[in-house]
């Protein structure tokens, strides 16, 4: 069986100009043999033709593809990966533009269908812009391809990235949503909530419940429910601190339905507060199941128009 390693990270500010900074942290990838990095906080990247992108390229062993205005990235093993296509123009709601891309799994074959795959960052200030970002987000699980004898099928969709908002509740070992009046910092308590129908303010979990319901499903989610509640895959993405709230999941992995069967295992690996304010999300596909999803015939479980 061929586990394949999809790594979700927003590495913060892209460690703010500092080579080392960089360096250990995405050594840090590296040693996690990853085949997917989904990056955000590329900051800085496009600067001198693009030079620090190519340097975690070469620190990662990865082709790299740069989103708009250096917000986000794909990193992809090209051993196990081609790019078929991009989408550059990625719409007009996005304060932090993501990167999305359609890669071919190559062990499936050459005629197989490919992923559509996003790395994404959805908006810190303003709720409102969030959930049309997390809708317009939807539309990538809505990518089609045509094949040679003019079938037309919709794209598998795999996009990680930081919600900048939390799950809705309903699992156990799920952090618990922050209580409102409990965050100190008192813009931080607009930035995280919205004024619901009846005119109160609660936490913001809109863009997870709209995404879910364009049918993408939460891995992490998915998988502790697979197991039983397996705590390992919903923990804290980021910690608790006095000022903002206590540990939160803001960082997240979808996949359509289809997808889901290829998951194998999800977790979350901490990595030190003086490096980054982000946890790195991990995800393990059974790359033998990918292949027979990938594959399919028409008449299969992937949507046809």
């Amino acid at each position: 069986m061929k586990r394949i390693t999809v790594l979700c990270w927003n590495f913060e500010r892209n460690g703010a100009g500092s080579h080392i900074a960089r360096f250990r942290a995405h050594e840090r990838l590296a040693s996690l043999s990853p085949h997917l990095v989904l990056r955000q906080e590329m900051w800085g990247a496009d600067a001198d033709g693009h030079r620090v992108a190519f340097e975690l390229e070469s620190i990662l062993g990865m082709r790299g593809w740069l989103g708009p205005k250096s917000s986000t990235a794909v990193f992809a093993d090209p051993a196990v990966f081609e790019p078929v296509r991009t989408w550059p123009d990625t719409g007009p709601m996005w304060v932090q533009p993501p990167t999305l891309l359609a890669l071919r799994y190559r062990p499936a074959g050459v005629e197989s269908m490919p992923l559509a795959v996003a790395s994404y960052h959805l908006n810190y200030g303003s709720s409102a812009n969030r959930i049309a970002e997390a809708e317009w987000l939807s539309t990538w699980a809505d990518k089609y391809q045509t094949t040679v004898d003019g079938s037309t099928y919709r794209l598998p969709a795999l996009l990680g990235g930081d919600t900048n908002s939390y799950p809705e509740p309903g699992l156990p070992k799920d952090p618990a949503l922050p209580k409102l009046d409990e965050i100190q910092d008192r813009p931080h308590r607009l930035h995280r909530s919205y004024v619901g129908p009846d005119g109160r303010r609660r936490m913001d979990t809109r863009p997870d419940e709209a995404l879910r319901t364009a049918g993408l499903e939460d891995v992490a989610r998915h998988w502790a429910t697979a197991r039983g509640g397996n705590a390992a895959a919903v923990a804290r993405t980021v910690n608790g601190c006095a000022t903002h709230g206590p540990d939160a999941r803001v960082d997240r992995i979808y996949a359509t339905e289809d997808l889901l069967p290829t998951v194998l295992d999800v977790d979350v690996i901490e990595v030190p507060l003086t490096e980054s304010d982000h946890h790195i999300v991990r995800v393990a596909l059974d790359g033998d199941v990918l292949t027979d999803i990938l594959t399919r015939l028409p008449d299969a479980a992937l949507q046809a128009v």
